[in-house]
């Protein structure tokens, strides 16, 4: 008597799934070129949890941008130099009514830079603003103009750079052709990184329905 075994459940394939979409990408990609953003934790950056948008840095406190091409969170370049509140802040004069922000923004190196730009000098700045501002709004009183795209994405800060946002590069450096085609402004930049996993998820998640189908046909 032959004994069939209990097909296995779609959910049970999730936390593959989900390492595979997150996790894996083309051979030769070697990550994305963006902008990370980190808080000042001590004497060490740590990478930000939130995003500029929704962050709401205190008084006292110390953020950084670091441009740079990064596969994720745990391989990203941490921005460069001192990075010291009172050294920044030293020249801007605390007020009741408002709260100071030191901020570290390191453009990257030319290795790192999109074809065509030559990254800026590393620079610091201490922002004073409203007591409820958020990083967004921190950015947007030092360091004009800034640029986001249709996903909320920071693209530059400074205006650097002048095109281009999130798009994937090779393993050589170089970005690859499709987001070649797709870098621009706000309206064509490149896709964020959550959408690409995401995309990802839903294609792995297909061929995993489909190897499930299958197998319950040949037992």
């Amino acid at each position: 008597m032959r004994v069939r075994r209990a097909a296995t459940p779609l959910s049970a394939l999730l936390p593959a799934v989900l390492f595979l979409s997150l996790g894996a990408g083309p051979a030769q990609a070697a990550g994305y070129r963006y902008w990370s953003f980190w808080d000042r934790d001590g004497d060490r950056w740590a990478y930000a949890t939130q995003g500029p948008a929704t962050a709401r840095p205190s008084d006292g406190d110390v953020q950084g941008f670091r441009f740079a091409v990064s596969a994720n969170s745990q391989d990203a370049a941490q921005p460069r130099g001192a990075a010291d509140f009172d050294v920044i802040c030293a020249r801007t004069p605390a007020r009741d009514d408002r709260k100071r922000v030191a901020l570290v923004l390191d453009f990257g190196t030319a290795a790192d830079a999109p074809s065509g730009e030559t990254p800026p000098a590393r620079r610091t700045a201490c922002a004073s603003v409203a007591p409820d501002a958020t990083t967004a709004e921190v950015l947007a009183a030092v360091a004009k103009p800034l640029r986001y795209d249709t996903n909320a994405l920071l693209c530059a800060i400074s205006g650097y750079p002048e095109k281009g946002c999130g798009e994937q590069v090779s393993g050589d450096g170089k970005q690859d052709a499709a987001a070649e085609r797709t870098a621009g402004g706000e309206d064509d930049g490149g896709p964020s990184l959550g959408l690409l996993a995401g995309g990802a998820a839903v294609a792995v998640l297909g061929a995993a329905a489909v190897w499930q189908t299958r197998r319950r046909r040949h037992d």
